[in-house]
C-alpha cells in the first residue's frame, strides 16, 4: 500500500466545525432535557422532518447534476410518511409502514408519470433515485424518531438518552477520525471513492466510538455493560464508516465536494447528507441492538 505525505490540520475549518457543533449541541441538549414530554417529541418530529426534506433535496440535486430527474416532492412526502409512521407507532398504529410505502409507491410510480413530462426512457432511474431518497432518509431518520419515542420507566432506556448516546458516539467518532486522519493519515482507505479518507482515520473512527461508548456507559446509560459498550462501539463504528463511504461515493459520482452543492448547509460540515451519512446507518443498528439484545420494542 502506498504512503502519502503527512497532512496538516485545517485549523480554520476545524474552528468553524466546532462552533457549528456547539450551537447545535446547545439546541439539541435542550430538546433532550425535555425529551419525555409530548411537545419535545413533536418538535423532534419537525426537526427530523426538516432534515429529511433537506436531505432529499440534496440527493435530487446530485441526481440532476448526473443527468437524472428525480422528484423532490414525491421523495420528501414519502420520507415524511415513513417518519410519521415511526412517530405514531404505539398509538393504535394509524399509519402502518405498509400503508406509508403504498402511498409512496402511488406518488412515485403514478404521480411522476402522470404529472411530469420526463422522457419515458428515464422513468426507471428517476423513480429508483426518488425511492432511494425515501428509504435512505425515511428509514435513517425514522429510526431516530423511533429511538426518541421510547418511553420506559428505567433511567437507562428512555428515548432521549438513546438518542444522546447515538449522537455522542457517532459524532465523537467523526471528530476523532477527522483529527487522526488530518494529522496522521497516510494510507488511503478507498482512493476511488474518497482520496482524503485513510486507514489511520478509520482507526481513529473506531477509537472515537470506543471513547464515546464508555462515556455513555459512565454517565448516560449506566446499566450498559462493558460488553454493550464495546459491541456498540464496533457496530456503530463499522456501519457509520460504511455510511460515510456510501455518501462519498455519491458525491464522487456526481463530481461535487459537499452534498449541499451551494444550497443551505451546515457551516464547516457541508450539507445535511454530510452529517447524516453515518447516522442514517447507525440509528437502525442501535435500534436493532437495543431491540434484540435488551428487548425494547
Amino acid at each position: 500500500m502506498s504512503t502519502q505525505p503527512r497532512r496538516t490540520l485545517d485549523r480554520k475549518n476545524l474552528a468553524t466545525r466546532v462552533v457549528s457543533a456547539l450551537v447545535f449541541a446547545v439546541l439539541f441538549l435542550t430538546l433532550l432535557y425535555f425529551g419525555e414530554s409530548q411537545t419535545a417529541k413533536v418538535i423532534f418530529l419537525l426537526v427530523v422532518g426538516t432534515a429529511a426534506w433537506m436531505g432529499v433535496r440534496e440527493i435530487c440535486a446530485m441526481g440532476r447534476k448526473s443527468g437524472l430527474a428525480p422528484s423532490e416532492a414525491a421523495g420528501t412526502l414519502g420520507a415524511w410518511l415513513v417518519i410519521v409512521h415511526f412517530f405514531l407507532v404505539g398509538q393504535n398504529d394509524p399509519l402502518p409502514l405498509w400503508l406509508a410505502l403504498a402511498i409512496t409507491a402511488l406518488l412515485i410510480h403514478f404521480g411522476m408519470l402522470l404529472f411530469r413530462k420526463d422522457p419515458i426512457a428515464s422513468a426507471l432511474p428517476n423513480q429508483a433515485l426518488t425511492w432511494m431518497g425515501v428509504l435512505y432518509l425515511g428509514l435513517g431518520l425514522g429510526f431516530q424518531m423511533k429511538l426518541f419515542m421510547f418511553n420506559t420507566t428505567t433511567r437507562t432506556n428512555t428515548g432521549a438518552r438513546l438518542i444522546l448516546a447515538l449522537y455522542l458516539i457517532t459524532c465523537l467518532s467523526d471528530s476523532v477520525a477527522y483529527l487522526v486522519g488530518s494529522l496522521l493519515g497516510r494510507h488511503k482507505l478507498a482512493p476511488k471513492i474518497s482520496p482524503k479518507k485513510s486507514w489511520e482515520g478509520a482507526a481513529g473512527n473506531l477509537l472515537g466510538n470506543l471513547i464515546g461508548a464508555f462515556i455513555v456507559k459512565a454517565f448516560i446509560c449506566p446499566d450498559w455493560s462493558a460488553v454493550d459498550a464495546v459491541a456498540l462501539a464496533l457496530i456503530l463504528g463499522i456501519v457509520g464508516l460504511l455510511g460515510d463511504l456510501v455518501e462519498s461515493a455519491w458525491k464522487r459520482g456526481a463530481d461535487v465536494k459537499d452534498s449541499n452543492m451551494g444550497m443551505v448547509g451546515i457551516p464547516g460540515h457541508g450539507g445535511v447528507l454530510d452529517r447524516l451519512d453515518s447516522l442514517a446507518f447507525a440509528a437502525p443498528a442501535l435500534y436493532a441492538y437495543v431491540h434484540f439484545v435488551h428487548g425494547l420494542n
